[in-house]
C-alpha cells in the first residue's frame, strides 16, 4: 500500500510549519518571520475573464485546483493571480491546498459581471452599494486564508484619455473603503493595491497620484509590462527606465503581467533581470501572463475540453528560467527608501500630466457595511482537510503523461493560528468614519473638469441610489 502524502511529508521532514503571511516592511514584501518574499508567479484564470460567470470560478473545485497546483509546483512558483471570484462559493479547500504547496494569492475584488467592476468611463454610475458590497464580501471570505498576500482595487481602469479624467479619485475610493473594511473586520493587515496598464502616459502620473496620502493611498503598485521581447538587454528592453521612473516611490512595485509573446517560443531572459541587482532594490518580482493558453495566445499550457493540462513550449523555457534563480534572494542593502505615504501634491503638478489628479474623492457609499461587516452575507474562509490531493484530469509534462500527480505538501496548515474577531485597528489610509462632504469646493481648472462633472453625477443619483440601498437592506 502506498503512504499517504501527508506521512510521506511528515516523515521526509518535507512540511514545515504553518505558512506565513506576507507583510509589508519599507518598499519590500517579507514574510513574518523576516525573510525577503520576491513574488514569483503566473496569472491564473483558465478560461479568461470573458468566460466568468457566477457559480464557478477558478478556486471553488478542488479537482481542478488540484491538477493545476501539481502543475504550479513543478513550474516553482510562489504566487499566482486570479482575476475574478464568486464570494458566495467555497473556496477552503482550494486554498489549503494552495497553502499546503506554499503557494499565496494575489486577488482582484471586481468581475465582469454587473454591479461588480467599475465602469471606467462613468465611474460614478458604478460605484453604488452593490458594488461595495460585491468587494467587500470578497474581502470577508478571502481574508480568512493566511496566504491571502493582497488584494486589486483594480485592472488597467485608466488606459485612455476619458478613463484618465474621470476615474482616478474613484479608484482611490475603492481603495479607502476596502481599506476602511479590513482596518474594522480583519485581524491583518492585507496590502491593496492596483494594477497599471503598460502605457508611458499613465505609468508615473497615477502611480504618484495613487501612492498618496491622507486616504485611500494604495499599498503597492502593479505594472502590466510587455517591453521585453526576445533577445534583449537591460537597457535595450528599456528595464532601466522603468527602475529609474519607480526609483522614487515608497512602496513595493511589482509586475502584475509580463510576458511579451512577439517572439517565439518565450526564452523568458527578462526572468533573470527582474530577479537581479539591477531591479530587486526597486521591483519585487513578478507574474507572468498567463498559465492557461486563450484566444490572446499567451499560454503557458493547454487545457482541452476534457480537462487533461498539456504543457507549451513557454512553460517549459518558463521552468529553466525559475529554477536557475538564486533560492534566497536579498534586498539590496542600500535600497532608497521614502516617506510613506506620500504627500499629495498639488492636483496642477507637472508630475500628474495625463490625469485628473483630483484630491477631493467621492463620500463612501458603504457606510454602514464597513460599520458593522458583510459577514451575514458572505463565509469567512478557513482552512480544511483537503478531499484529494492528485487530480482525475490527465497532466501531460514535455510530451510524458504523469503518473504520480500529488500536491506535495511543503507547509502545514493544521497549525494555522485563527486571528482574533475584529480588524487589526491599524490606520492604513482606510475610511475613518468621518464622510466627506458632498458639496466640497474643488477646483475646476484644467483636465479636473471630467471628475468634477462626474462628482456632480453622483450628487444626481446618490438619493435615488441611498433610497434603494435602504429598501433593499444594503444601508
Amino acid at each position: 500500500m502506498r503512504l499517504s502524502t501527508l506521512l510521506i511529508a511528515a516523515l521526509s521532514g518535507v512540511a514545515s510549519a504553518a505558512i506565513e503571511s506576507v507583510v509589508m516592511k519599507d518598499r519590500h514584501f517579507y514574510t513574518e518571520s523576516g525573510k525577503p518574499f520576491f513574488i514569483r508567479g503566473v496569472d491564473y484564470q483558465p478560461g479568461g475573464s470573458a468566460e466568468f460567470e457566477k457559480g464557478h470560478d477558478p478556486l471553488s473545485d478542488i479537482n481542478t485546483c488540484a491538477r493545476d497546483i501539481y502543475m504550479f509546483q513543478q513550474l516553482g512558483i510562489n504566487t499566482i493571480r486570479v482575476y475574478s471570484v464568486d464570494p458566495s462559493l467555497n473556496h477552503d479547500e482550494c486554498m489549503t491546498l494552495l497553502a499546503q504547496a506554499g503557494i499565496y494569492l494575489v486577488l482582484d475584488v471586481n468581475t465582469p459581471l454587473q454591479n461588480q467592476h467599475l465602469n471606467n468611463q462613468e465611474p460614478w454610475t458604478t460605484y453604488n452599494p452593490w458594488y461595495l458590497e460585491h468587494v467587500f464580501s470578497v474581502i470577508e471570505v478571502f481574508s480568512g486564508y493566511a496566504n491571502t498576500l493582497a488584494f486589486l482595487c483594480g485592472n488597467e481602469v485608466v488606459f485612455e484619455k476619458v478613463s484618465a479624467k474621470t476615474s482616478p479619485n474613484y479608484i482611490k475610493a475603492v481603495v479607502r473603503d476596502m481599506k476602511g473594511y479590513i482596518e474594522r473586520h480583519v485581524g491583518r493587515v492585507i496590502p491593496v493595491g492596483y494594477s497599471n496598464a503598460d502605457d508611458l502616459n499613465y505609468r508615473i502620473s497615477l502611480a504618484k497620484y495613487l501612492e498618496c496620502g491622507p486616504e485611500g493611498y494604495i499599498d503597492f503598485f502593479g505594472v502590466n509590462s510587455y517591453q521585453w521581447c526576445g533577445h534583449n538587454t537591460f537597457e535595450g528592453s528599456g528595464y532601466d527606465k522603468l527602475v529609474e521612473d519607480y526609483s522614487d516611490m515608497s512602496i513595493p512595485i511589482f509586475f502584475t503581467e509580463f510576458g511579451c509573446n512577439e517572439v517565439r517560443p518565450r526564452e523568458w531572459e527578462e526572468v533573470d533581470a527582474l530577479y537581479g541587482n539591477n531591479m530587486t532594490g526597486v521591483f519585487s518580482g513578478g507574474l507572468v501572463y498567463e498559465y492557461s493558453q486563450e484566444a490572446n495566445d499567451y499560454g503557458l499550457v493547454d487545457i482541452a475540453k476534457n480537462g487533461q493540462v498539456k504543457t507549451r513550449d513557454d512553460f517549459m523555457s518558463l521552468q529553466k528560467a525559475y529554477a536557475a534563480l538564486p533560492k534566497d534572494i536579498k534586498v539590496p542593502s542600500d535600497v532608497k527608501l521614502n516617506k510613506r505615504p506620500a504627500t499629495c501634491p498639488p492636483s496642477d503638478d507637472p508630475v500628474f500630466d495625463h490625469i485628473t489628479a483630483n484630491h477631493t474623492l467621492p463620500w463612501t457609499l458603504g457606510e454602514d457595511m464597513i460599520k458593522k461587516g458583510v459577514a451575514d452575507k458572505a463565509k469567512r474562509g478557513k482552512f480544511v482537510t483537503v478531499s484529494t490531493r492528485a487530480t482525475n484530469y490527465n497532466i501531460v509534462i514535455d510530451g510524458k503523461v504523469v503518473e504520480n500527480k500529488d500536491v506535495k505538501m511543503t507547509v502545514k496548515t493544521s497549525d494555522q493560528k485563527v486571528l482574533s474577531p475584529g480588524g487589526h485597528g491599524q490606520n492604513t489610509g482606510g475610511w475613518d468614519g468621518n464622510t466627506p462632504a458632498a458639496d466640497s469646493n474643488t477646483a475646476k481648472t484644467g483636465t479636473e473638469t471630467s471628475a468634477a462633472a462626474a462628482v456632480g453625477g453622483q450628487k444626481a443619483i446618490v438619493g435615488s441610489l441611498v433610497a434603494v440601498a435602504v429598501a433593499f437592506g444594503f444601508l
